[in-house]
């Protein structure tokens, strides 16, 4: 845990320590793990109601210039020279080696591309972004801003009122320039729990004003604890823990995000080392995880078959949906099939579980015929 006293703040601090929020560290921000209601209770308001996240602390960035979303394809395998404005997608910053950098976002706003950018990668993103740019293209980061999540199936419901522009008709992946409670907005529909959702990037000065108006509408405030057991039911990567410079977007069962166009170029920053593993598998993959039992696995639990290491534990904990443990991470190739018996090392006890597909809960987003990511 970081000395508190050497932590940024977001523009919502106050408001977290108002509403009784617990602070902890987390990528070098003083940060909410939860509110007085307890984890449990926030994890489920964002599975039945809607509840509000500060992700302020992330990095938000625009790349302008003529030129730029094939600048920015060099160092990522995704499609953005083919991203329709008011769309949005996700994506893999690449290293060399065939690394993952990081994992963002990035929205064709027209006359921009805007980036949301993992809190503790943001300064290394940045650097290795513009070390491809060429004259005319630049990479402007925006600490100005704020960045709230209002995520579950209540969502719209509570958003669009307060919206000026026409939030109910966005699809899933949607891009929205719209005010919030009169403060101007950049609304994309997507999010980090599963579940239907917004994510609502504002002025750092107007960030209260519209937390106040999402809390006064129904949503419940949730932190930090929650964020985490919703995406890991979810069954979505967290950087630093299930992804990370040596993994490849191939053994992170990241594929959908390499453009179809891409598969063909081969020309973005690790692409030698993705050809290679599509054609001829890599070494690992990884798989998500059911333990037998009541008894979480958490990162770094060896994984064995018949008392024989074949992977690690990434990511786990308890699913409060599933009122079950789950956990994510990485197993040799020949043992990742689904349904394959496994044991957990928990404190040198071994734990029946088995390899099962992800998402543990299924996602509910918002899709709509005819419109793809």
């Amino acid at each position: 845990m970081a000395d508190t006293q050497s932590l940024l703040e977001t523009p919502l601090a106050g408001l977290h320590r108002e509403l009784g929020g617990r602070m902890v560290g987390f990528a070098g921000y003083s940060m909410p793990v939860q509110y007085p209601a307890g984890i449990m209770a926030e994890h489920q308001a964002c599975r039945t109601g809607a509840a509000l996240f500060d992700v302020s602390h992330m990095g938000q960035a625009e790349l302008r210039g003529e030129g730029a979303a094939a600048a920015l394809e060099r160092v990522t395998p995704a499609e953005v020279q083919a991203l329709k404005p008011g769309r949005q997608r996700y994506a893999l910053l690449m290293n060399e080696s065939g690394g993952i950098i990081d994992d963002f976002m990035v929205a064709h706003l027209g006359d921009r591309l805007f980036l949301v950018l993992n809190a503790s990668r943001k300064a290394v993103d940045v650097e290795a972004i513009g070390a491809v740019l060429p004259a005319g293209v630049s990479l402007v980061p925006r600490p100005d801003r704020a960045l709230l999540a209002l995520q579950g199936p209540g969502a719209e419901a509570i958003l669009a009122p307060l919206a000026e522009g026409d939030v109910a008709a966005m699809p899933f992946m949607g891009v929205l320039e719209s005010p919030v409670a009169g403060v101007p907005a950049l609304i994309t529909r997507s999010g980090y729990t599963g579940e239907d959702g917004f994510e609502i990037g504002i002025p750092a000065e107007g960030a209260e004003k519209v937390a106040r108006a999402l809390l006064a509408a129904g949503a419940a405030p949730a932190g930090l604890g929650a964020r985490d057991s919703l995406r890991l039911e979810a069954g979505l990567p967290l950087y630093g823990q299930d992804i990370d410079e040596t993994t490849s977007p191939v053994e992170a069962a990241l594929t959908f995000s390499l453009g179809k166009r891409r598969r063909m170029e081969w020309n973005f920053a690790g692409a030698e080392r993705v050809r290679e593993e599509l054609d001829s598998g890599p070494k690992r993959l990884r798989v998500g995880i059911l333990p037998d039992g009541r008894q979480p696995a958490r990162a770094h639990t060896e994984i064995a078959i018949n008392g024989l290491p074949v992977g690690e534990v990434t990511s786990g904990g308890f699913g409060p949906s599933l009122n079950a443990p789950v956990a994510m991470g990485y197993v040799a190739r020949a043992h990742a099939g689904d349904g394959t018996a496994l044991e957990l090392v928990v404190r040198g006890r071994a734990i029946p579980a088995r390899i099962a597909p992800t998402p543990f809960v299924p996602h509910r987003y918002k899709r709509v015929a005819g419109v793809v990511a």
